[in-house]
Order: C-alpha cells, then structure tokens, then sequence
C-alpha cells in the first residue's frame, strides 16, 4: 500500500482488524500548529461571507446573546497527507487493491487519518479561553464541535453577525471573514457556519405549458420501460435487503400519500417495500449536533418525490427519510447525515441528496465542509447521489424566479467533490421528432404508457436550447434576432428563464471571486479525480482539464416543456407548495421535474445493484463505496475514444440492446445571460440578451451535448438491467 505522507503504512488487510490493533500501529500525526498562539498576529480565513450580505437590505447588527449552538472548526490536513487519503479511497475502489472494500468506522478514520492531538487541544484550549461551549471532537478526528452566541463570534473570530431582508425573509449573517490567530491557518479550513442561508431543494413544479398539446407524464411502470428496469425486476432484484436514505430538511406531508402512489402505480405488489422517518441524533459524545423534528413544511415536496421515485426504481427497498430542522448554524440535512456518518448507530448503505448551492456561495469552508462529509461517508462504503442542479451551467443563478442568468458559469457545489456521483437531467426528444404516437400506447392498469426507449436530448426549457429555438423557427438563440432577443416580441417570454439540467466544471472550491458570485480571482475547483483522469483521451468527450467535472451520469428530469414530467402524489394543499389532491386519476395529481427526482431514482438503481452483488436473496448487506470508478470504467470500455454509433440515444427503440449507457448526443443545457461574464451576445446593446458561453466574443455555449462525456448529460442515461448485470 503506497502512502505518501507523515502518516506510517500498515501492511495488508490487518489494518481492518481490530481497533486494539489499529492504535498500536498508528504514528501520531505531525502538528501542523507550530508557533505560538497570539492574538496580535491574526489571519483572514477569505471566501466565507455569502453574497447576500453585500445585495440583501441590512437590518443591522443582531443581540450579543443571539445563540448560534454546534458550530464547527473544519480542521484541514497537510497536502500531503489529503493525498495520502484519496490515494487510500482510490485503493478501497481498486478491485486489484488487498483493501479493497475494507470500509473503516470513523473511529478507525480518526485514528488513521484524524488531526493530531496537539492541533486539537491548541485550537480546543483557545476556544475555551474565549468563553465557547467546547462539545469535543467527532470521531474522524476532523471536526471540532462548540458553540456560543453573536458577542463571543464578533470578539474571536472579529466579525459581525447581522439580520438580512431577501426576498421576504430574514436572515442572519456574518458580514466580512472570519479572523482566526495566524498560528492557527496550516491547521484550520474554516468555521461552520456563521449564517442560516441554506441548500435549496433541486426540483422544479410542471410548466403551466407546453410546445404542443401532447402530455405524456411518467409513471412508475413507464420508468421501468424505458430504462430497462423490468428484466431486474422479474430476475427478483426490485431493493429487497436494502435501505436508501433521503437527507432532507422536511418531513412528509403525508406519509399516506407514498401509499396511494404505490397503490394507484402498480407498486403494491411489492410488499417489502417500506417507508419509515427518522430524525438522526448525534453520537454519545454529543458531537455533531441536535436533530429537531422540522415538520412537514415547504420543501416537503422534495421529501415526498424523492421517497416515492427511489421507491419507484427499487419497489422492495426501505425508504429512509433522515430530516433535521435547519438552525441557525447549519442545514438540516447535513446535520442528519453528519449524525448518520458519527453517532456509532449503523451507517447507511446508500444515500440521495437533492439540493443545490453553488461552489461560490458555500464559500471555503462550506465547500470544506460538505467534502468532509462525503469523504467521512465514502471511506465508510456509503454511495452518495447528489443532483448536479436545476439551471444549466449558471447555479448561482438558482432560487430565485425564472430569468436569464446574472451570474455566469458556476456548479453545485453540494455534487462536484470526488466523493460523491454527480445525477444530471435529461428529456426526451419525441415531440421534436413528432414521434409521440410511436412511442407512447394507451394507459395500462397502472396508467404506463411507454413502449421503448425513448430518445434523448439535455433537458432545457429556456429560449438558450437550441432545440427549442430551431423548433419554433429561429435560427440563433443569439443576437438580435435570435430567439432570447426575440422571446418577448413573440409573446414567448416565458423561455427567458434559467431552467435546465445542471453541469460544468468545478472552478471554485478553494478561494475567493473577483466579482460577487462570480468564478474568478484565487477560485480553484477540486482536482480531478483519478477515475475521471485516468480516461482522459480514451473515453470520447472526457478531457484532462484538471478539475472534476459534472455531471457523471443522468436521467430524465424534465418538468413538462415538450409534454414530458414525473407525476408525484404531493396532496398538501397549502398555497404556494405545489401539492394537489391524489384522489383522482394520476393526471390530475401534482407534477414535478428536475434532478432532484433523477437523484434518488439512480439510488435506486444501485440499490438492485448491491441487492445483485449480495445475492438476490441475501440479507447480506452490501456496501459499494463511491459507485462512479465503476461507472467510468464501463463507459470507456462502451464508447471507446470514438463513441459507440449503436448506444446513440438518437435511436431509441433502435438503439443496442447490449448498451449499458446511452450517449445523449444533440442539444444543450445553454440559458440565457445578461451579463458581461461568460455572455456572448454579438451585435447587441447592454440591454440585449446574450447565452452563457465559454467565451464573451465567440460562440461557445454551456454547454453542448455531444458524443461520449459531456457538461450537459456526463456519460449520458442507463440500461438499468444492464447496467446491473455488468457490474463487477
């Protein structure tokens, strides 16, 4: 085993066995506090102040008593040992590694790769010293928990907390960066969190139109059609055994509303099928932070599609919803995989995370932050879905309503780590093709209506595609006369929005922007992880950038524009929160789109998988680690440096019946722009509108569809059965 760093080997598989022996093997880790703590001398941990503290209405300064509880210093390692621990997960993924899926416990984590004892108790003793609450340290050695109030935050950390009006709401925020003694800065990645602005959910409610009068919405048995989950299913492999679990911020409406859409979809003839709400506490130790019942409010609708859709892909699986109450210092839904991952309870095998933040917003901690997490969980087996996002290239840009993109190219920064599978969105090209009749059938029983596979195209509902603008006659989205120049003339102005499926570049891990919110100045992404690289040139469209790219794989996602969206029994009825009745036939029901849905949809599918590696019948729980390895490597052995003329989804029903992926080819997730980074817009004024491009004076939208791997479908959508059936 090859380790670059202060950290000494252990030989073979003894590592794993017991944690006596661990702690008589394992060198003490090098200080990274050197020199003596002063308050004189101070450092500025830059990159963690949110936009909104600069755009949104300053309500001045918040009470000194104001109680911000389990916050976090984000300890860091040495370069070299951050290479010595992704050299360790490349080697739990390497089937020709002696560890290969030896998971650890984070207490086996702690003392491996943890922080050394000498930088805990130095920034510890110094919290102490301040007046904090020191709640200790979790057990991956990473992570010092405490709390305090307003008045500790600004005399240590020199920095004010204050109230923000945005958009209607109130909000608390730290107004500059943090401050920390310079001691402290080899040793220190950031602190967690001093503002309550939190992930959105990636999901987007059925359009109020459509290009034509057609509407072909997705039910449960039309997925199984078209992605080839029925040969699964009738082999017995439909999730039995196997748990997902949900990270949200909400509980269910309705837990009767999973029913009556199992009931009415043909799902209840699977009767392992289960779902059950848990709310996540933390350790023995008290680390890791309290998990509130958040009840059932506005993002409960995330809660309900996504329990319902993983269930749709893997009917016998045990749902899991894991939501915490968001506080005034973190997100509920990393509090409830935080205490998932640390609290000693049993980890989960496999989770789905549908929200969004951009790279840029979450800042460096943040972004440390969410990394930590899914490398605690990935060194411990877990499989990690997260949606790639719901604006095209432009993720900062999200949340707010529907308009061209202000903000130029940026990603989720909740999905760019390398820990983790980045689920993009697709939609299908039918309409375009005026192929609906050939495709779709009458309802079935249970209201399905697919015949085959479909072909795809990047969903895109913004007059940026260029599908939709050759559709309705324009031969440019840009200029002048293009499309988005033209949108309003045409009473079309509904496509002037930034609504597609996600991907890019990571580009602002690290570091600071130049503009707010923009990529730029010391912004750098998270380096590309060897799974990626190691394809660069001999899998079509993947390159050597040096940065993680997104998405890696996808699947429909689409919320109605060319007729297509998944149908979801969400019966709340409160204004605003897009429920409806689920009393009548499906069509009447709520409808949704977005990666959200195509997140715990590809969880679901590798539940069938870890259901087939452990045997159909087993009760052998599987874990599988970090599954994109493994789809990179069936890809490249699919496309090839050419790509694979038989797996292009442009064939549909004629496409290869041996294709694991199916290459999405034509169209594009580009939106439009107004702004002067990452816009091209030619011949136009300050006011005209432009379309999201690698380059101001050329057109280089973001991004195409092409063969092979790409920014708008990553290595495109599955043959679910397939798929299964070759994993190693």
């Amino acid at each position: 085993m090859r380790i670059r760093s202060s950290f000494v080997a252990v030989a073979g598989l003894a590592l794993f066995s017991s944690a006596p022996f661990l702690e008589a093997q394992v060198s003490r880790r090098v200080p990274q506090i050197t020199q003596p703590v002063s308050e004189a001398r101070l450092v500025t941990l830059q990159g963690n102040t949110r936009k909104e503290a600069i755009t949104a209405k300053d309500l001045g300064r918040v009470e000194d008593g104001y109680a911000l509880d389990h916050l976090h210093i984000q300890l860091k390692r040495s370069p070299e040992d951050e290479n010595a621990i992704d050299d360790f997960i490349n080697q739990l993924h390497d089937p020709a590694s002696p560890i290969y899926h030896h998971w650890l416990t984070p207490a086996e984590i702690g003392q491996r790769f943890g922080a050394a004892n000498e930088d805990v108790q130095a920034i510890t003793g110094w919290l102490n010293s301040r007046g904090f609450t020191v709640h200790g340290l979790l057990p991956d050695g990473m992570m010092v928990d405490f709390s305090g109030d307003a008045g500790l935050i600004r005399s240590a950390f020199r920095t004010e907390l204050h109230r923000l009006s945005l958009n209607g709401q109130t909000y608390v925020a730290n107004m500059s960066d943090p401050r920390i003694p310079a001691a402290f800065a080899p040793a220190v990645a950031g602190v967690v969190a001093l503002n309550n602005f939190k992930p959105r959910p990636a999901l987007k409610p059925r359009t109020g139109y459509t290009i034509n009068s057609v509407t072909e919405a997705l039910v449960p048995g039309d997925l199984a059609r078209i992605y080839n989950f029925n040969p699964a299913f009738a082999a017995g492999l439909s999730g039995q055994n196997q748990t997902i679990v949900l990270i949200e911020d909400s509980d269910l409406y309705s837990a009767g509303d999973w029913a009556t859409f199992r009931n009415t979809l043909g799902l209840n003839a699977y009767s392992n099928g289960s779902l059950t709400t848990i709310h996540p506490a933390p350790g023995a130790t008290g680390t890791g932070g309290a998990c509130a019942d958040p009840g059932a409010n506005a993002d409960g609708s995330e809660t309900t599609l996504d329990a319902e859709w993983a269930s749709a892909a893997a009917p016998n699986a045990a749902i899991v919803v894991a939501a915490c109450a968001n506080t005034s210092a973190n997100f509920g839904g990393f509090i409830a995989l935080e205490n998932l991952l640390t609290n000693g309870g049993t980890r989960p095998e496999i989770v789905s995370i549908s929200f969004i933040d951009a790279e840029s917003e979450l800042g460096a901690s943040g972004n440390a932050y969410v990394s930590w997490l899914y490398q605690l969980g990935v060194m411990q087996g877990v499989s990690i879905f997260v949606a790639s996002g719901d604006s095209g290239a432009a993720v900062a840009d999200f949340g707010g309503p529907p308009a061209p993109a202000t903000h130029g190219i940026n990603a989720n920064g909740l999905a760019t780590t390398p820990y983790n599978v980045a689920v993009g969105g697709t939609d299908y090209s039918d309409t375009i093709q005026s192929l609906n009749g050939f495709y779709w059938g009458a309802n079935a029983a249970d209201f399905s209506s697919a015949l085959s596979y479909i072909p795809e195209i990047p969903w895109n509902d913004s007059c940026g595609g260029t599908l939709l603008a050759g559709f309705l006659g324009f031969s440019t989205t840009y200029g002048p006369n293009g499309f988005c120049n033209q949108a309003s003339a045409i009473g079309a102005s509904i496509f002037l929005n930034d609504i597609a499926g996600s991907g890019g570049p990571s580009a602002c891990a690290t570091g600071i922007t130049a503009h707010q919110d923009v990529v730029g100045g010391t912004c750098k992404g998270y380096a590309k992880p060897s799974w990626q690289s190691k394809y660069a040139g001999m899998f079509a469209g993947l390159v050597n950038d040096g940065v993680r790219d997104t998405p890696d794989v996808s699947l429909f996602a689409a919320n109605g524009l060319w007729g297509h969206y998944y149908v979801v029994c969400y019966s709340d009825p409160t204004p605003g929160f897009g429920g409806a009745s689920c009393s009548g036939a499906p069509s009447s029901w709520a409808g949704f789109g977005g990666t959200s849905v195509s997140t715990p949809i590809m969880a679901g599918i590798q539940a069938l998988i870890n259901q087939s590696v452990s045997g159909v019948n087993s009760k052998v729980v599987t874990y599988s680690g970090n599954p994109a390895p493994t789809y990179y490597a069936l890809a490249a052995g699919e496309y090839g440096a050419n790509g694979n003329a038989n797996c292009n989804s442009n064939l549909g029903s004629r496409v290869s019946a041996s294709c694991i992926f199916y290459d999405v080819t034509v169209g594009d997730i580009d939106v439009p722009c107004g702004i002067s980074t990452n816009c091209y817009r030619p011949g136009g004024t300050v006011t005209s509108l432009g379309v999201l491009s690698t380059s101001t004076t050329a057109y280089q939208p973001a991004y195409l569809a092409h063969t092979g791997w790409d920014f708008a479908t990553g290595i495109g959508t599955v043959n679910a059965f397939n798929l299964i059936m070759n994993w190693p």
